[in-house]
């Protein structure tokens, strides 16, 4: 058999497209296609034999040649030929002929195996592995399955085939939707429904998709084209579950946020990433066993509730999170499918945003960017809707208040919360309440001594009970001092004792309500080295989550290994925590207490004006390597302080995005400075301007921004205010709200103006001209196009002088000067590969590919603006790769390709969050117009009608329009 011939060397056949004989990777001629078509009626009989009367009429039919059976011999003889030393696979008894081959070796085979896999797989709850599997075997298919083939067995198989693959599909989709990839599965579920209009199992994955995707009004609108549809096709109703699919959309069925699990397929578990965040828990925990069993007990009998939530109340430093992820950890195999953690935190200037928690929690569940929706609630339901049917444990530490911790809770059956927070949670409805307090003396002694070692401690017991005693029994406190005394081999015990004795002394500044705290952080800054103790000092000032190692080096102005030495020695001290290699933090407490110090040193000044020159250094030089020769960089505030150099475009923004939270942190630190210090913080955020568009940052950015703008004002800096400013524009641009960023834009050009500022004049012109010709007045658009085009060139600035061209050139388009904008828009292309631009070169080509657009050159312009894609993805520019999807739409649309077009408006759809609402209405348009020509005109409509509410309410002209196609679509 073809199977027992070796490994690499075995014949191979596939009829899931052309059929074809492989030996390795010798494609073997099989002769005319009448041949082949005997080859695929043997395969296709799974090694059974066929005679030769059933052949005939599998190859001819009922008009077979007069020398039909000497044709069948002579194929048969010819393939056995071709086959060579696996002749015999092809055997001859009983009068006719099979062929028999070994297992894997034919693409069916494996594709059959797979698919009951699949379904096995699916049975036991892994639906992600299933959604793997069934994808392998659609990818076995290689086009029309027996591609070419002549006679009725043939076209009888083919259609059986087609079927077989369309049914697939299905069951890929239903996977799709199960695991949350709804969003994703619009766009293919549109073409297919335009291609198999009659099939009414695709149309209900549709109304589904799109119901969870947020768009209710489109899924009811799918039902009621597909209620046409089949009454004037078939004179029929739609099929009951469609019908109950509508009925439960209509009713706002929560359970349809659910994923879809059909009642005869058991259950047994998730099919999304199981997260596993705890962090570790500590070796010498100690004590605390009446809360360890007493929050262990709620976390164990969770089963059968709503959700249990715990929440732990208790001072700073008294073991909250200690206590809460020992008992996480003992818990965790009652929760087999997952654990998610947090620092929320509660006590420093920035808590955690619920929204930017709630998106790392789904993307730590599995669930893609672009099925992450906007906004609290709506990313609260998904949650809630992930967790449902498993059991997953949410620890929510450092808590501020009940508002911030209600959206991160699990609300489903089987899952549970443990919080932690200095505040008692009251506000939580049914949550089990813990105020943890000191511990008790044996359990300090205990602690103490884990940590100091056994001999010590029993050599001066009483010593060391008057240290814990000292340190008011706080945990924190405890492991400092004990930490400082095993550091020091030649201290007794009595000798911690008497020196927290004697430094005992309050902090106004600190309040952590314990004289013992102050002391006992007392006593390990004042037996640090005096490296050590300015290294502590210092890095408390940051604001931010944590630091890195780079930027801590700015901050005490060293290189990075004598810092790295120096973080590495406070953490062996307790004083300083290892976030992630290279990362660093402060338990709150001790940042407190850092920062006191560093007021009373009066070198804060300093080292944070040196954290801002790294970070506004770095970030230029990730600016200018991403727009190499735009002007900005030299018109930045000078640094005196060096950042980090890269080379690879690639690592710079991987830099930007992973410092974005310190980076932001530090501009909107100097909210309240003037001089030198708030210009840098200002021009920091223009370096940065990357971060305004990524969307898990830009409300940071925004943030940021309008803090920096006030400071300004009341510094009456005018050269400041006016790039505040123009930040501003940029990000109200980027957001959609046109009349704000014009506003922001016109003060930013008369205070560049008046301080002889090329910044705003040149960048908050050009936006001026972008606002406007969105808004569609297209005179004042290119009179601010001209203005900043100038100040460009007058400022040597050829990249930006480039932008301010396409601008222009959008302008001439909109306006019916098709060949000045091509023109332009090639001008545009060439001065930035002259600069040797990199993704800039990418807004180039987008509005050369629609300036050919409109010259109806769509060829050319699909290829200019997939090269545009390419760009854009590359560099993580996720708003112009959703506009350019949005481009790529109205080129298919006008090029009479409705199913391509509806597919690039979906995957535009489904970068949401990015570009605002007035953006999202022109992909619905074109969505809309690419519906109506697939005829589905009922979704088209949910489509305008959605557009032209938001355009109504933001006052656009694009209403008009809108209003139009509804008109001819409901007249119709």
């Amino acid at each position: 058999m073809a199977g027992d011939t070796g490994h690499g060397q075995q014949l191979r056949f596939t009829v899931l497209g052309p059929v074809r004989a492989r030996r390795g990777r010798e494609l073997l001629n099989t002769g005319s296609p009448q041949q082949r078509a005997l080859l695929a009626a043997l395969l296709l009989r799974g090694g059974r034999t066929a005679t030769a009367p059933e052949l005939v009429d599998a190859l001819w039919g009922d008009e077979p040649p007069h020398a039909a059976l000497a044709a069948l011999r002579t194929y048969a003889s010819r393939l056995r030929k071709a086959f060579g030393r696996d002749a015999d696979v092809l055997v001859s008894e009983s009068g006719g002929y099979a062929v028999r081959v070994g297992f894997g070796c034919l693409d069916i085979d494996r594709a059959e195996h797979l698919v009951a896999e699949a379904e096995k797989t699916r049975a036991s709850g892994d639906r992600h592995r299933a959604r793997d599997l069934i994808n392998e075997v659609l990818g076995l298919w290689d086009g029309e399955p027996l591609a070419g083939l002549p006679g009725p067995y043939a076209e009888t198989q083919r259609t059986r085939l087609e079927e077989w693959r369309l049914s697939l599909i299905e069951t890929r989709l239903d996977l799709d939707l199960e695991v949350g990839s709804h969003a994703e599965a619009v766009s293919e579920l549109t073409a297919l429904t335009a291609a198999h209009p009659l099939r009414e199992r695709l149309r209900e994955l549709l109304m589904l998709a799109l119901y969870r995707s947020g768009r209710q009004a489109e899924a009811l609108a799918v039902y009621a084209d597909t209620r046409r549809l089949l009454a004037d096709e078939l004179g029929v109703d739609p099929c009951p579950e469609l019908s109950e699919l509508q009925q439960r959309i209509l009713n706002a069925d929560a359970d349809l946020a659910l994923p879809f699990i059909p009642d005869d397929r058991p259950y047994a578990g998730p099919a999304f990433i199981r997260p596993a965040q705890l962090p570790a828990t500590v070796s010498d925990f100690t004590g605390r066993a009446a809360f360890v069993d007493e929050l262990g007990d709620q976390l164990a009998t969770c089963d059968g509730r709503v959700m249990a939530v715990s929440a732990v109340a208790g001072i700073g430093g008294v073991g909250k999170t200690t206590l809460a992820v020992h008992v996480a950890h003992a818990a965790r195999h009652h929760f087999p499918d997952g654990q998610l953690y947090v620092d929320l935190q509660g006590t420093g200037p920035l808590p955690a945003e619920p929204e930017a928690v709630l998106g790392s929690f789904l993307r730590a569940l599995g669930i893609l960017d672009s099925a992450i929706p906007e906004g609290v609630q709506e990313r609260s339901a998904l949650f809630r809707s992930t967790l449902d049917g498993r059991r997953v444990l949410a620890l929510l530490d450092n808590a501020r208040d009940a508002a911030q911790v209600r959206p991160l809770l699990p609300g489903t059956e089987g899952c549970a919360a443990l919080v932690t927070s200095r505040a008692r949670m009251v506000g939580l409805a049914g949550a089990h309440l813990v105020d943890l307090d000191v511990m008790s003396p044996d359990e300090a002694l205990v602690l103490f001594t884990r940590i100091v070692g056994t001999e010590r401690v029993e050599a001066e017991r009483d010593a060391a009970m008057d240290v814990v005693a000292a340190c008011g029994f706080l945990p924190l406190a405890i492991r400092i001092a004990a930490s400082r005394l095993a550091a020091r081999r030649t201290w007794t015990v009595s000798v911690l004792a008497r020196k927290l004795g004697d430094e005992r002394r309050r902090l106004d500044e600190l309040r952590a309500g314990d004289l013992a705290v102050t002391a006992t952080f007392e006593l390990g800054y004042g037996q640090l080295e005096p490296g050590q103790a300015r290294a502590f000092r210092l890095l408390g000032l940051a604001d931010g989550p944590d630091i890195s190692l780079a930027a801590a080096a700015a901050v005490l102005d060293l290189d990075t290994d004598a810092t790295e030495e120096l973080l590495e020695s406070l953490v062996d001290t307790s004083l300083l925590e290892s976030a992630a290699p290279g990362r660093y933090r402060y338990h709150d407490l001790v940042r407190l207490y850092a920062r006191a110090c560093a007021e009373r040193d009066g070198e804060g000044e300093a080292a944070l004006s040196r954290l801002l020159d790294f970070y506004l250094a770095t970030a230029a030089g990730v600016y200018v390597l991403e727009r190499p020769g735009d002007q900005l960089l030299a018109h930045l505030t000078p640094t005196t302080h060096p950042g980090l150099a890269f080379t690879d475009q690639s690592a710079a923004a991987d830099w930007l995005f992973a410092e974005a939270g310190c980076l932001l942190a530090c501009a909107r630190q100097h909210a309240s400075a003037t001089g030198d210090t708030l210009r840098r913080s200002v021009d920091l955020l223009l370096a940065a301007k990357d971060l305004a568009e990524s969307g898990a940052d830009s409300r940071l950015y925004e943030q940021a921004a309008t803090a920096l703008l006030a400071a300004t004002q009341a510094a009456e800096d005018t050269r400041a205010e006016g790039r505040a400013r123009t930040v501003l524009t940029h990000v109200n641009s980027l957001a959609g709200r046109f009349a704000q960023a014009d506003e922001h834009a016109l003060h930013a050009v008369l205070l560049g103006r008046a301080a002889e500022d090329p910044i705003p004049c040149g960048y908050a012109s050009n936006n001026r001209g972008i606002i406007a010709t969105y808004e569609k007045r297209y005179e004042d658009a290119e009179a601010y196009l001209e203005q900043a085009l100038a100040c460009f060139r007058e400022d040597g600035n050829r990249p930006c002088a480039a932008s301010a061209l396409s601008n222009l050139a959008r302008v001439h388009l909109d306006t019916g000067r098709i060949g000045s904008a091509i023109e332009l828009a090639e001008q545009t292309i060439a001065i930035y590969r002259e600069n040797k631009v990199s993704w800039r070169l990418a807004n180039g080509l987008y509005t050369y590919g629609m300036a050919l657009t409109h010259a109806r050159r769509f060829d050319e312009a699909l290829e200019q603006l997939s090269k545009a894609m390419l760009i854009f993805v590359d560099n993580r520019q996720r708003l112009w790769e959703a506009m350019t999807h949005y481009r790529l739409a109205e080129v298919h649309l006008a090029a009479g390709r409705p199913t391509a077009a509806a597919h690039h408006a979906e995957q535009a759809l489904k970068l949401r969050g990015i570009g605002g609402e007035w953006r999202r209405s022109n992909i619905l348009t074109v969505l809309g117009r690419s519906l109506e020509a697939l005829g589905q005109p009922g979704r088209a409509r949910a489509c305008w009608t959605e557009a032209l509410a938001v355009y109504e309410q933001l006052g656009s002209p694009e209403a008009a329009e809108v209003r139009s196609l509804l008109s001819v679509v409901q007249a119709a």
